[in-house]
């Protein structure tokens, strides 16, 4: 099963450093609400799952999650600070752990949290969009918003096919 978009990357640049925007990206990049976040999660699922098919795509859309982590890491550096496991978006560096991602090992459950979640990322990339005005960010979050759209399509027609 495809899980990403059949359209290339835009380029890792940005118009300016911007340590507010680094900050902003924070967020997406690892919080509990993070592309690191996903990682985790569907790759947790991978180990409890006993469907093939499932842990495959499961599997398959950690990878592209994988890639948004590398996209939005590069980008972060590029706006002048370092990449670290951390939302750095409030008063003090909230580091990710693992108290974020869910431990269930039901399958209905597990899709009805991975569609929330994919619900919940592609809101915080259009709140992105809305807050930024780099015009190189907003391509790159533009177009990992397109494959967080496919990711909850591919999440949905799973749980229909229950």
């Amino acid at each position: 099963m495809k899980c990403q978009v059949n359209k290339p990357y835009p380029k890792i640049r940005v118009e300016k450093k911007s340590l507010e925007n680094a900050k902003i990206l924070t967020h997406l990049y690892a919080s509990n609400e993070s592309e690191l976040n996903a990682i985790m999660q569907y790759s947790y699922q991978t180990m409890v799952l006993d469907s093939e098919e499932i842990t495959s795509i499961l599997k398959a859309i950690a990878v592209v999650e994988m890639h948004h982590l590398e996209i939005l890491g590069k980008l972060i550096k590029a706006l002048g600070c370092r990449p670290i496991y951390a939302d750095c978006n409030y008063h003090d560096v909230l580091y990710w752990n693992g108290d974020y991602v869910y431990y269930d090992m039901d399958l209905k459950t597990i899709l009805d949290i991975n569609i929330e979640s994919e619900q919940q990322a592609i809101y915080n990339y259009q709140m992105v969009l809305s807050v930024i005005d780099d015009i190189y960010l907003k391509e790159n979050i533009a177009r990992i918003l397109e494959d967080e759209y496919l990711h909850l399509e591919i999440f949905g027609k799973l749980k229909e096919n229950l």
